[in-house]
């Protein structure tokens, strides 16, 4: 009888601590991926905004509304920083999950790879056991037949 891989509770607790890894990381991308998202809307909120305001002075306006418009741009731009802030801060947490992932998944393939070793030491003993069972089998067939033959 083979005997059991001594680190599979090991090996157990590596495989959930990578699923916990990579569960992790699709949620840090996808923020990632959001706060970009915002960021571009953002963005391209100002460059609508900013047109409008350069149509309007074409149109001639009041040096209350242009107050206004400089104002409003003033609060998108303070929206755009924050958000780059954000973005940045959601790509450091995505490449910190993925340094993450990939050390649970290094550490799993290393206990992979002794379990490997494992059963393939397990398979040579067992091999050179039914040999060797084959053999003592052969030897008492041959001792038998060779007496059978004497008498």
């Amino acid at each position: 009888m083979s005997k059991p891989f001594h680190l599979q509770a090991v090996m157990n607790l590596a495989e959930h601590r990578n699923e916990e890894a990579t569960r992790k990381l699709g949620q840090l991308n996808r923020k990632q991926q959001s706060a970009q998202e915002k960021l571009d809307m953002l963005r391209e909120y100002r460059k609508d905004y900013q047109a409008k305001l350069q149509e309007s002075i074409r149109n001639g306006m009041t040096p209350a509304e242009l107050r206004n418009f400089e104002q409003f741009i003033g609060k998108i731009d303070e929206a755009i920083s924050q958000q780059i802030m954000a973005v940045e801060h959601s790509k450091t947490s995505a490449k910190n999950g993925r340094d993450e992932f990939d050390a649970t998944r290094r550490k799993l393939q290393s206990f992979d790879k002794l379990q490997q070793r494992h059963l393939e030491a397990q398979k040579k003993i067992a091999a050179k056991s039914e040999q060797k069972t084959l053999d003592e089998h052969a030897g008492r067939l041959g001792a038998r037949k060779m007496k059978d033959n004497e008498d």
